[in-house]
């Protein structure tokens, strides 16, 4: 199958979690025989934090406006199988527009289908969105499930929508060796938002001041300057994907939260989810709706609901955090890895087809 997408980001993984969901996906499609082209508008802000240059068995067309590129992406789609549209693309409405108008299989994927229906609530649109609504694709994607998978066919039209999780690449995420630079007691990994502070305020930053002789380590970017930093707070601006796994491998245990509008709606584990998983750290974790559909609670992962509960559970033995964290990479391993959600995808493009 030949594939093309008009997405967000592929090349950097700097404030987004788009880009590595899409390095396993096409990694995994290319290794099953499918050609995949990836075209991403080349915006300053990723181009400064570029971690990504030249995808092996995959295409990446950078472009710098939809005019230079438009000629070359009709001829992609036109000698494609399957094209996807995904939301936050900078040009959503032009590549909706061309794929559209193609006979091949159509696909919108939204990564952000909390945060798109929270925006249709408030404000009736979304710039990623096409005036027209989504009635025309074949196939509607969705980062989330649950109930959502409704709201996005009585909000836009959607004839058909099906969920495609996150995913994770064992490849590079496994366990490794401690690195002294990630070393903690307790870790959380993830880009600042303003939606996810109250909760990282509870299972966070409340534990780290009573648990004052504990190291507690923050990676992320986009954190404000007011942001409520205690003493035995470490903090890394920046984690590159590379470097995931020795900041999980390198902390006893590393905090899950969710932003508000994904769980709110439920059926959402993010992407940091599998990621730790896979590397075998014990996961503290928020708790919404279908979590039990990913992870067993109580054995593959542990679920907070206030500063109590985490300071509980960082004071169990080592073994049992160990036999949790064990678990959690056997289920990531049989259920949850960028070859299954391939699979998956293709599963659905032939069923749309």
């Amino acid at each position: 199958m030949k594939l093309v997408i008009f997405g967000l980001t592929l090349s950097s993984s700097w404030g987004n979690g788009h880009a590595t969901l899409w390095r396993g996906l096409c990694k995994w499609l290319a290794r099953q025989g499918h050609q995949v082209s990836f075209f991403e508008r080349d915006v300053p802000y990723y181009a400064r934090h570029r971690d990504l240059h030249n995808p092996e068995g995959y295409k990446l067309e950078l472009y710098s406006d939809w005019d230079q590129i438009h000629s070359r992406a009709n001829d992609e789609v036109e000698a494609s199988d399957a094209a996807i549209v995904t939301s936050y693309c900078p040009d959503a409405q032009q590549a909706c527009d061309l794929v559209l108008s193609s006979p091949i299989i159509k696909v919108f994927y939204d990564l952000d289908t909390a945060v798109t229906l929270e925006k249709l609530r408030a404000e009736g649109q979304v710039d990623y969105i096409p005036r027209y609504g989504l009635s025309g694709f074949d196939l509607v994607l969705s980062y989330v499930g649950g109930r959502a998978l409704e709201e996005v066919k009585a909000f836009l039209d959607a004839r058909h929508v099906a969920p495609l999780y996150g995913s994770v690449d064992p490849e590079l995420h496994q366990p490794v060796q401690k690195s002294s630079r990630y070393c903690s007691d307790f870790s959380y990994l993830g880009t600042y938002a303003a939606d996810r502070q109250q909760v990282l305020e509870e299972l966070f930053l409340k534990p780290a001041h009573q648990l004052s002789g504990q190291k507690f380590l923050l990676g992320g970017a986009q954190y404000p300057e007011d942001f409520p930093w205690r003493e035995n707070i470490w903090f890394v601006r920046h984690v590159p994907p590379r470097d995931h796994p020795a900041f999980y491998c390198s902390s006893r245990a590393t905090l899950n939260v969710t932003r508000a509008a994904m769980a709110s709606i439920g059926y959402c584990p993010s992407g940091r989810l599998f990621e730790a998983a896979a590397c075998e750290t014990p996961i503290i974790s928020d708790s919404w709706e279908g979590i039990e559909e990913f992870f067993e609670p109580g054995r593959e992962l542990l679920i907070a609901e206030s500063q109590d509960d985490v300071v509980e559970l960082l004071s169990r033995s080592a073994d049992e955090l160990r036999r949790i964290g064990k678990a959690a990479r056997e289920r990531v391993l049989a259920s949850h890895t960028a070859e299954h959600r391939s699979r998956e995808l293709v599963s659905a493009l032939e069923a749309a087809a």
